[in-house]
């Protein structure tokens, strides 16, 4: 495995795994990091590593500032990435993480750089359609802190804790502007399989949004409605990782789960 201090600090808790042959490279939502993945490897074969990507402004990168923008996080993701596309990859992403998967994709086509094996994307409506929902990551206050609650993605202990809040509010900011600026994508599909994930009661981005998922791969393309609503990565936890490791291990072979 490569490592050094840029490589290392996107991929903090990521382990050499020398039977791996494949890489699982997984994207947080909105105001989350690598913390959401962090036991994953445990239901995975060894022939997967899988990689949770710590972003700036959260974690052990805390004194960072966040991106607002997700052209210029992606293109330095890119950058401290590289050294692990020396084997097949993949790349798993929910809501705001989908995002970042698929323009990641994109970029990685527009440099003629490797392709991941699949593209695994939760809870974001597809890239072409825009965004009708009301511009929240600069309202006032007290005003974002209603928006918070309303989504229900942010711990009641945290949103009650002022001194957590005063930490967290910058990073949400910041994760909400990279969504809710997001220009429609025009780019052509992209050759990588699309596995998309939705939740059957998220409000937010229905069925038909997830299935429009399907324009933006030349491959196969699969949808999977599972129960729970927008943070359904949580209560269906088991259930994505086994089709994720299914889907994998049909393309690279190796143990199942």
């Amino acid at each position: 495995m490569v490592t050094g201090t840029k490589t290392t600090v996107w991929l903090p808790s990521t382990a050499s795994n020398r039977h791996a042959s494949v890489r699982l490279f997984c994207f947080p939502y909105a105001g989350g990091g690598a913390v959401i993945y962090r036991d994953w490897h445990r239901s995975f074969p060894q022939t997967i590593e899988v990689c949770p990507v710590q972003l700036p402004g959260r974690g052990g990168r805390m004194r960072e500032p966040p991106f607002t923008q997700i052209r210029p996080l992606v293109e330095a993701a890119a950058e401290a990435l590289l050294p692990f596309f020396d084997k097949p990859f993949a790349f798993f992403g929910h809501s705001m993480g989908a995002l970042i998967s698929y323009e990641l994709a994109q970029l990685l086509r527009a440099e003629r750089a490797a392709a991941p094996l699949l593209l695994f994307v939760g809870a974001h409506s597809a890239p072409h359609l825009r965004n009708r929902e009301a511009i929240t990551y600069n309202l006032p206050d007290g005003k974002f802190l209603e928006e918070l609650r309303r989504l229900q993605g942010t711990p009641q202990q945290v949103l009650d804790h002022p001194e957590l809040m005063e930490i967290m509010t910058p990073l949400l900011r910041a994760d909400f502007e990279i969504c809710e600026t997001y220009p429609v994508s025009t780019a052509p599909p992209l050759e990588s399989p699309i596995v998309a994930f939705g939740g059957v009661d998220d409000v937010e981005v229905p069925r038909e949004k997830m299935e429009a998922w399907r324009e933006h791969t030349t491959g196969q393309f699969a949808l999977h409605m599972l129960a729970g609503d927008h943070f359904f990565i949580h209560t269906s936890q088991a259930e994505i990782i086994r089709i994720v490791v299914r889907e994998m291990s049909r393309r690279v072979g190796g143990d199942k789960v």
